[in-house]
């Protein structure tokens, strides 16, 4: 049984179709990369996938449980969590107090235990030199980093993330492929939305490709990327031979 089936998923804003019939599924322990052009619907995909976006039609089942109904909040205690394109830490928060804020409320810990997966998930990503300083003077790969902190504080089965790796230099970019396939190996099955293809490349195990709010395109990475189709997509976005997004 598949950790997630997306099923026919359907989204559209008046005449604006965003989401077009999407099916995915996706195994405990895989990892799926999602890439396609700015506006192709990605994002509306995972908000449909975790429950901030109601579908128009279709459905979204978790380890085989319809969660199509169901709000954020339990999606993510059930143990599905993500993160967002842009870094919003609390900034007034220490990076430690921002990691226990996704396990208590992300993950409905106690504060004992809270504490221990903040300290645990800390070490795992390398946040545990910065866990006391403010989260407002974090660089931009450390709040990138505290971003899957948090979402990774609630003990997932299912983590989203979503364009984590732009902005950041080729040495940012490795550590975080590193820290993502740490993440992997803690059992965390995983869906990375991304530009920057060549990080996808060495962390996934399929691609699929999303246009115009459709899946046209899914498999191995780099048959995937060596088709004919997602090429003419790419034509004229920079670097999809240099692995840059």
């Amino acid at each position: 049984m598949p950790i997630l089936a997306v099923e026919n998923l359907a989204k559209s804003y008046g005449a604006l179709t965003v989401t077009d019939n999407v099916s995915l599924t996706l195994d405990a322990g895989e990892a799926l990369g999602i890439i396609g052009p700015n506006g192709a619907g990605k994002t509306t995909l995972f908000n449909l996938v975790a429950g901030t976006v109601k579908p128009d039609s279709g459905r979204v089942r978790f380890d085989g449980a319809d969660v199509t109904p169901l709000p954020a909040r339990q999606r993510c205690w059930m143990g599905i969590a993500r993160s967002f394109q842009i870094p919003h830490p609390f900034r007034g928060m220490t990076t430690y107090e921002n990691v226990l804020t996704g396990a208590v409320f992300g993950g409905r810990m106690s504060e004992a235990e809270a504490s221990g997966r903040a300290v645990e998930v800390l070490h795992l990503l390398g946040l545990a030199r910065k866990a006391n300083v403010p989260a407002g003077t974090l660089t931009l790969l450390e709040r990138k980093r505290l971003e899957m902190a948090r979402a990774l504080a609630s003990n997932p089965r299912l983590l989203l993330l979503d364009e984590i790796a732009g902005g950041l230099t080729e040495p940012e970019c490795a550590d975080l492929i590193e820290a993502i396939r740490r993440i992997r190996a803690s059992g965390v099955t995983v869906v990375w939305i991304e530009h920057v293809v060549h990080a996808l490349l060495a962390v996934v195990d399929r691609i699929a490709v999303i246009d115009f709010g459709r899946k046209i395109a899914e498999g191995e990475p780099r048959a995937v990327m060596e088709s004919d189709l997602v090429r003419e997509i790419y034509m004229g976005i920079d670097g999809v031979g240099a692995g840059h997004g």
